[in-house]
């Protein structure tokens, strides 16, 4: 389902998209198991370890703009980050042995789903070699006007750029620092079904939802297996556990790569949302007020 034309285009420019990877069955399973799961967030009034919500929810209007880690408790999500549709293309960038780093899914309300600063992945989880990608499932139609994944071409292979303010980190770059960048960025636009695969070093943001359609995007970190967590592994057995091919090893492979490392930790933890709200610097805007009685 990827080309060797597809590959060498990843390889010089950090990203590619892949049209119409999954099916509409598989599609409406993992809509249903969303939907039920975004139904509980009328039960909670603060942030917790499956949502991170918009500002402006209440228990009675509920807005999530992120479900944590789904891999962990949707059965589709799991299943699907180890379907032979989804490896058998990381594969294919990684190398036969794969891991799950992490997993969410990032929900844009229509006429307000908070938009994403400026970053690169890189920034907050740093390992021995970038041989890192992330997979994003287009759960919804991506379209300019519902806050598509926003890319900087060739970004991957420059530096790493500073996510501090204040003296901590932040989880965003200054704009002002990249406004050439900004202006090369492209959108990472397709049908539901679709895949984006991008770089763990790739320049990325995404604007407001400023549409009348929700936009949600299942997103999936890949790294090889050989590559680990300069800032440790806390849990072996779950490292491990997320091995999508391959034998666990205590090997790690070491290859240079420009590192900044996310400390002091950001005053706000939680999510990258929070972490960014402590950013000097917007370079996206951000509506005044969600809209009533809309889709999360």
């Amino acid at each position: 389902m990827i080309s060797d034309r597809d590959i060498a285009f990843y390889r010089e420019h950090g990203y590619t998209v892949v049209p119409d990877v999954l099916d509409a069955s598989t599609l409406e399973t993992l809509r249903r198991e969303m939907d039920t799961v975004l139904d509980g967030a009328s039960k909670v009034a603060a942030h917790t370890d499956v949502y991170d919500l918009e500002p402006g929810h209440r228990p009675d209007a509920p807005r999530v703009r992120r479900i944590k880690t789904p891999h962990r408790f949707l059965p589709s999500v799991e299943k699907l980050y180890r379907d032979p549709r989804l490896v058998g293309i990381v594969q294919r960038l990684l190398g036969p042995d794969v891991r799950l780093h992490g997993s969410k899914i990032n929900l844009k309300a229509p006429h307000y789903g908070s938009p994403v600063e400026w970053h690169q992945d890189w920034a907050f989880y740093p390992h021995t070699n970038d041989d890192i990608l992330a997979v994003g499932v287009m759960l919804d139609d991506c379209a300019m006007e519902n806050g598509p994944l926003m890319v900087v071409p060739n970004s991957h292979t420059g530096p790493v750029w500073n996510h501090h303010s204040g003296g901590h980190f932040c989880g965003a770059v200054d704009p002002t620092a990249i406004e050439g960048e900004i202006g090369r960025a492209v959108a990472l636009l397709g049908a539901a079904g679709s895949i984006t695969i991008h770089h763990v070093r790739l320049l990325h943001g995404s604007a407001q939802n400023v549409s009348d359609r929700p936009r949600a995007l299942l997103l999936y970190e890949y790294a090889a297996a050989d590559a680990w967590p300069l800032l440790g592994v806390k849990d072996l057995a779950d490292f491990d556990a997320r091995l999508v091919s391959g034998e666990p090893s205590v090997e790690p492979r070491v290859r240079p790569a420009p590192v900044r490392m996310p400390l002091p930790p950001a005053i706000h933890q939680g999510s990258i949302y929070e972490n960014q709200s402590d950013t000097s610097r917007r370079y996206f805007a951000v509506a005044s007020e969600p809209a009533a009685g809309a889709r999360t």
